[in-house]
């Protein structure tokens, strides 16, 4: 069991990075509920750092992503642990942090099976292959992988065991395109979402997404689509789905976890392992946005749950 007192979370969120880094950090910090934790992010356009403050957790904002600014954080603070959780800092940033901080226990989030130096190394998706980190984290590495260490918020956990709500006889459809929704896809699906009858839709995204005005404008004067901005009710939405189009981010450990069918359409290259896995497993995946392709994929998925 862990023995740190003071922890140092590092991510940032913005329109382009998205929101999923800062997310599930503030999941895995409830797991240091007895230490004093204390979240370093920039301030970036579009962030979410309003989310860290309403859990009550300090903010400590950075300038840069530089090494030195983080290390003189740690050393200013006396952080005995630092959680890393972000794609530009690489083994060579962590080694240095750790040379010059040599009590400093690093736990390292990982999706896309990069070399870290660390003390813990966290891979929390269903997808995770502990056999992959081999020879990319120093030996004595703890190695946390796959959907036993899936980071959960409460809500999907207390979701889990209620009863679903069926509020009418139409099919209900759960689109989540990343809180920031950096390749514009809502408004493109929606378009597809129209050519059928009988549906409502919830969209979910947040103030982080730059084209979100333009999504307001869209679902103005649609009944069937109700836009839910910043909702702390992602799980009883999703449970409340007959189908829900995603991407294969995080997002698909919350899905699969509430068991609800999906299509999973990929949009970054670091959602590529969790795109091959679900391939693998049989699952409706798109590695890139086809009109023709994901309606008939809707349309095979309306006609088999409406034929049952």
């Amino acid at each position: 069991m862990l023995k740190a007192k003071r922890i140092l979370f590092r991510a940032d969120s913005s329109s382009t990075i998205g929101t999923g880094h800062i997310m599930r950090n503030l999941v895995l910090a409830e797991q240091f509920s007895c230490c004093k934790v204390t979240f370093a992010t920039q301030n970036l356009q579009g962030n979410i750092n309003h989310k860290i403050e309403e859990k009550n957790y300090e903010i400590a904002i950075l300038d840069t992503n530089n090494i030195k600014e983080l290390d003189d954080l740690i050393k200013k603070l006396n952080i005995d642990m630092l959680v890393i959780d972000h794609y530009d800092i690489d083994y060579t940033f962590e080694k240095q942090l750790k040379e010059n901080n040599p009590s400093l226990t690093i736990m390292v989030l990982d999706d896309t099976y990069e070399k870290h130096y660390c003390d813990i190394l966290l891979n929390h998706n269903i997808y995770a292959d502990e056999s992959k980190y081999k020879n990319l984290v120093p030996s004595d590495c703890d190695l946390r992988c796959g959907k036993q260490y899936t980071l959960l918020r409460e809500e999907f956990q207390i979701e889990k065991q209620n009863k679903k709500e069926i509020f009418s006889q139409k099919t209900n459809i759960f689109i989540a395109m990343g809180g920031a929704d950096p390749s514009n896809l809502n408004i493109p699906i929606l378009n597809i979402l129209e050519r059928f009858q009988n549906i409502h839709v919830n969209v979910v995204t947040t103030t982080a997404n730059q084209y979100l005005s333009e999504l307001q404008e869209y679902v103005k004067n649609k009944t069937n689509i109700t836009l839910h901005i910043n909702t702390n009710q992602i799980a009883k939405l999703m449970h409340q789905a007959d189908l829900a189009i995603v991407t294969p981010s995080v997002t698909v450990n919350e899905i699969t976890y509430l068991g609800i069918p999906f299509i999973a359409i990929q949009t970054a290259e670091n959602q590529k392992y969790m795109a091959e896995y679900l391939i693998k497993n049989n699952y409706y995946v798109k590695t890139m946005f086809n009109t023709i392709e994901i309606y008939e994929t809707i349309k095979l998925f309306l006609h088999k749950t409406r034929s049952n």
